[in-house]
């Protein structure tokens, strides 16, 4: 009678719960990103966009602790995650869909540089709950996939419904890009560790800019369509 190696099937489960916990924000971004495309070429975008993210991971995941040691590494992340949820809202309000169009390849490279610059958390929980086993490590990095096109395509459609979560979801990439932005190796030599109250104070206030902004976008937007339907 074969025996349960319950130290693996500890692991295995932990990493499932990491997986599930922390791949919320990478679905919100991904559906963000594919929000505005056809239906078809939505799957599309998900699917394509989430693979490509994980094959990403994969071949970063044996150099994140490292690549975490360099400094400014998470302070130009912060700044792209900030720079992504604005271009995510400008499609919202309208300005991008004038300028040029939504396409597949650009919402696919949004989710690919997205992902990888929010995964870091992700990439390192695994790797540590994996402990050294390489088949735990693969498994876990394979699960995000479902994970992340399933969450994505309800999150998509939620968006497509209910247009407030569109903001909900641009405050959350700059709530995380507060995060990664006071976590720099450099930020930190600099001016020390924040302390708890700045550590929330540049995390919401980040947030709360992001969606004024794209708030005045969406109001300006429609202050542009008004006068030219008035013309």
């Amino acid at each position: 009678m074969a025996t349960v190696d319950w130290e693996f099937t500890a692991r295995l489960l932990k990493i499932v719960f990491i997986n599930i916990v922390l791949s919320g924000d990478n679905a919100v971004v991904i559906a963000l990103a594919v929000r505005t495309l056809p239906r078809r070429q939505q799957r599309l975008g998900i699917f394509w966009g989430a693979i490509g993210a994980v094959v990403m991971r994969v071949a970063l995941t044996f150099v994140a602790v490292q690549l975490l040691r360099l400094p400014f590494l998470q302070l130009i992340g912060g700044l792209l995650l900030i720079w992504i949820a604005f271009k995510l809202l400008r499609q919202e309000s309208g300005e991008a869909r004038v300028r040029h169009g939504t396409t597949l390849g650009e919402a696919i490279r949004i989710i690919i540089l997205a992902d990888l610059i929010m995964s870091t958390d992700n990439i390192l929980a695994i790797a540590a709950a994996a402990e050294g086993s390489f088949a735990l490590l693969l498994f876990g990095l394979g699960l995000s996939i479902p994970i992340v096109v399933w969450g994505a395509a309800f999150v998509a459609t939620l968006m497509n419904r209910y247009g407030w979560i569109i903001y909900l979801g641009a405050g959350m990439l700059g709530e995380v890009a507060g995060k990664m932005i006071l976590e720099d190796r450099f930020v930190e030599q600099s001016i020390g560790e924040a302390s708890r109250a700045l550590e929330w104070g540049v995390r919401i206030g980040l947030a709360v800019a992001i969606v004024v902004v794209g708030l005045a976008l969406a109001r300006r937007s429609q202050a542009l369509q008004g006068s030219k339907a008035a013309k």
